[in-house]
C-alpha cells in the first residue's frame, strides 16, 4: 500500500456534538432576545419577524458551516442499534459489554467469564493498574489490570464479583469475506451501541507480527475493546482501530480471538 493511516482514537465529530453547537447558538440568540426585552424599548421597536428570521438563518448556517468543515455521516448507527437491540439475543449480549473508565479515557470491554474476567485493549487501560468498569445491569466495579499484551493490544481485567453476565468465545472461528458480524461498544458519547458489518480480509500491519482482520463497519472513537460476534453470538475478535485502506476506504480492525488464546498457553 502507498499510504497507511491507523487510528486508535477515532476523531469524527459526533452528531451529539453538532446538536450541542446548534443548541448553543440558539441559546445565545434567545439570551439576546431576553436582554432586548429588559432594555427600554426604542420609539421604533425592532420588528420581531426580523429577529426570528435572523435566528433561523443562524440555525441553518450553523449546520451548513459545520457540514462544510467536517464530513459528518448521518448517525445511522443509532437507528441500527435500536433495531438490533430489540432482538432478544443482542439484548442479552449487551449485558456483558462494559464501559472501561480511566482518569482520562473511556473505552469498551466485555466479560468473558462469570467470575469477573474482562477482555479489552491494552491502549484502553494503558499503564493503569486498576480501572472502573460499568455493566449495564450489574453496576460499576473496580477492576484490576492483571495481564497486558501490548504487542497485540490486549489486556485482561479482573473484577472481584461473581455470577456476572459474559460472552462465549469462539473456539475455532472462521473468517470468510462478506460474512456478517455484530459488534457492541461505547462509541463517541454513547454506551451500549450494537452495530453490524461484514468481514473483509486479513491484513498485516507493518509493526505487528500477527495479522489482524479488516471489517466494513462504522467504527468510532470509544469502540476500542468492543467484542466482534459471529452469527452464532460467539466472540471472534476485539476491535482496536480503524484503517484508511487504499482499496476499501475506512475500515475497522479487530484482533482475532485466537491471539487471546495464544496468550493463555
Amino acid at each position: 500500500m502507498d499510504k497507511e493511516s491507523i487510528e486508535k482514537e477515532f476523531e469524527d465529530i459526533t452528531d451529539e456534538e453538532l446538536q450541542i453547537l446548534v443548541l448553543e447558538a440558539q441559546r445565545e440568540a434567545l439570551e439576546k432576545e431576553a436582554l432586548q426585552k429588559t432594555r427600554p424599548k426604542p420609539k421604533r421597536p425592532f420588528p420581531k419577524w426580523i429577529f426570528w428570521t435572523m435566528a433561523v438563518v443562524l440555525f441553518v448556517n450553523t449546520f451548513a458551516i459545520i457540514f462544510q468543515i467536517y464530513s459528518i455521516p448521518a448517525i445511522e448507527f443509532i437507528k441500527t442499534s435500536a433495531k438490533l437491540s430489540a432482538q432478544e439475543d443482542i439484548a442479552r449480549y449487551k449485558e456483558a459489554v462494559v464501559v472501561v473508565l480511566t482518569n482520562d479515557s473511556k473505552g469498551t470491554g466485555f466479560s468473558i467469564s462469570k467470575e469477573g474476567q474482562i477482555l479489552t485493549n491494552y491502549h484502553v487501560v494503558d499503564d493503569n493498574k486498576s480501572v472502573i468498569v460499568g455493566f449495564p445491569e450489574a453496576g460499576r466495579f473496580k477492576a484490576d489490570v492483571i495481564q497486558t499484551y501490548p504487542s497485540i493490544d490486549l489486556a485482561i481485567l479482573q473484577v472481584d464479583e461473581k455470577d456476572l453476565p459474559y460472552l462465549e468465545l469462539a473456539e475455532k472461528p472462521s473468517y470468510s469475506f462478506g460474512d456478517p458480524i455484530t459488534f457492541i461498544g461505547n462509541p463517541l458519547k454513547f454506551t451500549g451501541i450494537a452495530n453490524e458489518g461484514t468481514l473483509i480480509d486479513f491484513y498485516q500491519l507493518s509493526d505487528w507480527e500477527v495479522p489482524v482482520m479488516m471489517m466494513e463497519a462504522p467504527v468510532y472513537r470509544g469502540n476500542s475493546g468492543s467484542p466482534v460476534l459471529d452469527d452464532k453470538g460467539k466472540v471472534i475478535g476485539v476491535v482496536f482501530a480503524t484503517l484508511d485502506h487504499d482499496e476499501y476506504g475506512k475500515v475497522g480492525l479487530f484482533i482475532p480471538i485466537k491471539e487471546y488464546y495464544n496468550t493463555q498457553k
